[in-house]
């Protein structure tokens, strides 16, 4: 198999973890090659594997871009939902063939203004965000389907995939969607509202954004990037005609992943 290590931060090789998942794998045959961020995927490995954490993963992602290319997160940064595993347990997951490839939706963003920073890439797989620049609120009128929903008064807003649920969107009070689930998220982000908040919908339709702000340009994010664009854009959000292909191990669970990673359900009452 030729494999293809994502390194975020050169100083991942140091970590004696990866350096052994490297020799293991090598050892056994593999083709290994080491990628980092300024480099790009040139030929097509079987796998790639991205060291560090969920923003090394977001990172990795866009490096496969369309290509049904399968990503490994190998966490050794601090949180990890899409970087859940640990480098010790990627080797033996590998060699013995006990993982699995699954689906996860992707966003994609047209501006119907044109934008050159985010037509580059418009592409997402957790969110994208729009942000106030300046100190004024940013009101945003959200479409579903062409259907208007009431006027957003926030410092954002905030469109994720199921795979996002648990980043930007859980800390700004969104719900926490099972990885599977075939939706998008809604979220506000500081709203001045006392009756907004956060909407689910299914991930077939189509959300259009536009945006009213007092401050010439406001911030718009595609996962870990962000550019300043004009406060006129006007931008709609569907899910893209590809997914990114994520690998997970057999023994990797989501609700345990909750359980362990947010305490969800910390309790003295919970306690045996």
């Amino acid at each position: 198999m030729k494999i293809a290590i994502y390194i975020g931060k050169r100083d991942a090789l140091k970590d004696t973890a990866v350096q052994s998942l490297v020799m293991e794998l090598e050892k056994a045959g593999h083709e290994v090659g080491i990628l980092y961020e300024e480099d790009s995927l040139d030929s097509y490995p079987d796998m790639l594997l991205s060291v560090g954490g969920d923003g090394s993963f977001l990172s990795a992602s866009k490096l496969v871009g369309g290509r049904s290319v399968p990503v490994m997160g190998v966490n050794i940064g601090r949180l990890g939902f899409l970087s859940e595993n640990r480098a010790s347990d990627v080797a033996d997951a590998l060699l013995s063939g006990d993982y699995t490839i699954e689906d996860r939706a992707m966003l994609h963003a047209l501006t119907l203004t044109g934008n050159p920073e985010i037509d580059t890439w418009p592409y997402a797989l957790n969110e994208f965000t729009v942000h106030r620049s300046g100190a004024a609120m940013l009101g945003i009128q959200v479409s579903v389907d062409g259907v208007n929903l009431p006027t957003y008064w926030a410092d954002g807003l905030i469109v994720s995939t199921s795979s996002g649920s648990t980043a930007y969107s859980l800390s700004s009070g969104g719900p926490i969607v099972l990885p599977e689930s075939r939706v998008l998220i809604i979220t506000p982000i500081a709203p001045h509202n006392l009756n907004v908040r956060p909407l689910v919908v299914p991930d077939t339709v189509q959300i259009g954004l536009r945006m009213d702000s007092r401050d010439a340009d406001i911030i718009f994010t595609a996962d870990n990037r962000t550019a300043l664009v004009p406060a006129s854009t006007q931008i709609q959000i569907a899910v893209a005609q590809f997914s990114l292909k994520r690998v997970r191990l057999s023994k990797s669970n989501f609700i345990n992943a909750l359980t362990e990673k947010l305490f969800w359900g910390e309790d003295v009452r919970n306690n045996d």
